[in-house]
Parts: structure tokens; sequence; C-alpha cells
């Protein structure tokens, strides 16, 4: 509580909110391949499908959310979309005796979930410019501190009933869209959203905004690989926990121990960016280089024992990234932000997109070893365009030092 008492009540209230919603997602997110794979007798491909569908919903989504938010208004389009996520959530127990349907309703949850991402994002770069930063970070560690207690109950709730985690996610949902409902009037009545409206005028068109790529493409696509080696979580340890007879309950620990570590290592993770990570793209490139060392780490030593010390290497780098692509793009894109974070975020989605269906099928093939192999290679990658993004923005700046 005195970590909180550093910002106004209004942050507080979000912070609260946030971690909530939160709470209720880590319910569901980590058990759907369980879901799929153990309760409904599907195979891993199937799996990976069903989180493939729920990825590209998400792509649409934060392209959609980014594009909408200065033509329909950061109100309408938060409160809209949670509450279809809610109603999604809702159906999920009864549609899932139907594939098809089942598949489509997953779609529909990935897209209405990721369009409040650029939306949420967006709003608070514009409403806390002065500390977006510290607010990013900060709003990151409540949420997954959410993930930490919903992980921490998620396995032994699945034992019981997975369709009661649908609903449960369902019900935080709706409880942050009137969370929104309520906060965003106020705002409004104060002039903030008036501000706002005033600022998307400054907004450019598409097509623009689109040719300039040193801002968005290759960190997108360094966040693309990223997030394709990060399926290996879903796509590789989660079956081969399943396969080796442990309970449900041994992969909602690692996840539970990711929310955890995530506030424990603030101090730490404070170090790093006080000496050898301080920009937000040196955050990224670093963050990176700590997934593969955990990936390595799975790929060598296939047990438990080593997937623990992986999730504690993989948390480090998920600090140091996260915060910092919306940072990124908030401090460089002004009243163009919501765009960037919607583009660049959609093009981070592909690699959630690609990665669980190429995994499910790795792992029927060849087990948990293809698709270490495939992570640790994703990494690399990422590691690549994260380092060409931070030498470009050298550059720029030393191009614009030498125009002035």
């Amino acid at each position: 509580m005195n970590w909180l008492q550093r910002y106004p009540k209004e942050i507080q209230a979000l912070l609260l909110a946030s971690l909530i919603n939160s709470t209720g997602s880590a319910l569901m997110w980590p058990l759907t391949t369980m879901y799929v794979f153990g309760e409904l007798g599907r195979s891993m491909q199937d799996a990976g499908l069903v989180i493939l569908l729920q990825s590209l919903g998400g792509i649409g989504g934060q392209l959609v959310g980014g594009a909408m938010y200065h033509r329909i208004g950061v109100k309408k389009l938060l409160v809209g979309s949670l509450l279809i996520n809610a109603l999604s959530l809702f159906a999920l127990p009864i549609v899932s005796s139907h594939w098809q349907v089942y598949m489509l309703t997953m779609l529909i949850v990935g897209f209405s979930n990721a369009m409040t991402l650029p939306a949420i994002q967006a709003f608070v770069g514009f409403r806390f410019a002065s500390r977006r930063g510290e607010i990013f970070n900060t709003i990151y560690v409540g949420n997954n501190i959410g993930v930490a207690l919903g992980t921490a109950i998620s396995g032994p709730l699945a034992d019981l009933s997975f369709p009661l985690t649908f609903v449960l996610n369902g019900v935080t949902c709706l409880l942050f869209a009137g969370y929104f409902f309520v906060y965003l009037n106020r705002v409004d009545r104060s002039g903030g959203l008036h501000i706002e409206a005033k600022t998307s005028k400054r907004e450019q068109k598409a097509l623009p905004l689109l040719l300039n790529t040193r801002v968005y493409l290759y960190m997108g696509i360094g966040a693309l690989f990223l997030w394709l080696g990060n399926c290996i979580w879903n796509g590789g340890v989660s079956p081969s926990i399943l396969s080796e007879g442990q309970p449900a309950s041994h992969y909602s620990i690692l996840w539970t121990m990711n929310g955890v570590l995530i506030f424990a290592l603030q101090p730490l993770i404070s170090w790093m960016k006080r000496t050898f990570a301080r920009k937000p793209e040196t955050q990224m490139t670093a963050g990176s280089l700590f997934y593969l060392a955990g990936y390595t780490v799975i790929l060598l030593f296939p047990q438990y024992g080593a997937m623990v010390a992986a999730m504690f290497l993989a948390t480090i780098g998920e600090i140091l990234f996260q915060p910092a692509m919306p940072a990124f793009i908030s401090e460089r894109t002004s009243a163009n932000a919501p765009f960037y974070l919607g583009i660049s975020g959609g093009i981070g989605q592909a690699g959630r997109v690609i990665g669980p269906y190429i995994m499910g099928i790795l792992y029927d093939r060849g087990g948990l070893e293809p698709v270490a192999w495939l992570a640790v290679a994703a990494a690399v990658l990422s590691f690549g365009f994260f380092v060409l993004n931070h030498r470009l923005q050298v550059s720029g700046r030393a191009i614009a030092i030498e125009r002035q």
C-alpha cells in the first residue's frame, strides 16, 4: 500500500481495476491448451489452432482498436469491446461442445480483448504524459500481481470446473467495463476527453504513418519473434507436464511464479534501467537476451526444475520488454500513438498466431525438443531486430542533431 501512495487516487483506482481484470483473465488463458487437449480430448495441433484463431482475432483487434481510438472515442471503444468480450466468455461453456462454434467464439474473444490494449495504452500515455513510462511499468506490475493471484487458483479451479473459469473471467471483464464507464464519464465531465478530441485533429492519415517504418516496423518484427518463442509455454511446456503425468497445478505454479517475480524483481529491474538499460529500445534488446537464456535452459535440461529456472530468466526479459514497447511508441508519436500502438501490437501478435500452431505440430511429431529449438531460434531473431531498431533510433537522433 505504501507503493501505491506515491500516485494520485485516479491512478490507484485504475491500478486496482486492472488488477481485478487481470486476475480474471489469468483464470483462463494459461489453461486453454489444457482445456482443449485434456478436457475436450483434441490433439495438440487442434489446441494450437484454437490459440492461432484467438491470436488472429488479436491482430485484428489491435489494428481496429488503434485506428478507431480517435474516430469513435476512447469511452465507446473501451466499454463496448469489454462488453463484447464478457458476453463471449459467458458463451464459451455453452458452445464448447460444438467445435466450430467454440473456435469462432475464441476468435471473438481474442478480437474484443485486443481492441482494449492500444486504447488503454494510448489513454494512459495522453492522460499522464509527464509520467507515462513510470505509469506503464506500474500498471504492468499491478496486472501481473493479478496474474499471480489468478494462476494460483486457476489449476485447482480447473480441476473443479473448467467452465467456471470462463464465467469468472467474464464477471471480472464486466466489472472492468463498469469501472471504465464510470471513470471515463467523470473524466469527460472534467474536460479531459475534450482535450483528447482536439489532439485527434493533429492525427495524420494512415498511409504517411505507415511509411514511417523507423518508428514501428523493426520493433514490431522483433516483438513478433519474441511472442513466437514465448508460445513454448503453452505449445511445449504445458503438454510436456501433462504427458509426464504431473497435475495441472504444476503448470499454473510456473505462472504464479511469473506474477510474483514481476513484483519482487522490481529493485533489480530498476538497477538495470539506471545502469545499462536506460532507454526503452535498450530495454527491449536486453529483454530478448534473457528470453533466449530461458529457452536455452529448457532445450538443454528438459526437466521441471529447469522449466522453473527458465521461467525466472524469461520473466526478467518480460519485465524489461513489456512496458518499454508502449513507452517507446508514446514518447515518439504524440497524437498518432494509438495508430502506432495498434500496428506494432498487431505485428507482434502475429507471433502468437503462428507460434502455437507450429509448435503444436512440432510437439505432436517430436515432443519438447523441436519446440525448444524453435523458441531459441525465434529469440535470436528477436534480438537481431531489436538491435537493428536500436541502431536506427541512434542514427535518427544523430541526423536530427546535424540538421539543427
